[in-house]
């Protein structure tokens, strides 16, 4: 299975689910995914904070092509809120995530938010 997140840098940064692979939202490049996951059968599963980008880049993916795209639901702020685990660019697991912004961040509950 593919575990693409569909946030911007900077929160990726923060932390993100194990073994995924930044795809961002506003850079998101339909080549890059392309030459990446050249499989258009491989299950992927997109996440971002709550749901709503991750969705719009599921929709592109599947403009391309691939045929098993799943939303993770809730994101990674519901991913963190059930105390399933997160990672930061080392590999090494953590309680901060990204909280987007002072609005949405009211759905993160089980974690050190940053911004």
């Amino acid at each position: 299975m593919i575990l693409l997140d569909a946030r911007e840098p900077e929160e990726f940064q923060v932390s993100h689910l194990k073994n995924a692979s930044y795809v961002g939202y506003k850079d998101f490049s339909a080549e890059e995914i392309q030459q990446q996951f050249p499989d258009k059968d491989q299950p992927i599963v997109v996440y971002c904070s709550l749901g709503v980008h991750s969705e719009k880049i599921g929709e592109k993916l599947q403009q391309l092509g691939y045929k098993n795209i799943q939303n993770l639901y809730g994101g990674i702020f519901e991913w963190k809120n059930n105390n399933y685990p997160v990672f930061t660019s080392e590999n090494k697991e953590t309680n901060k995530v990204h909280a987007y912004s002072r609005r949405w961040s009211k759905w993160l509950k089980n974690a050190e938010k940053v911004y």
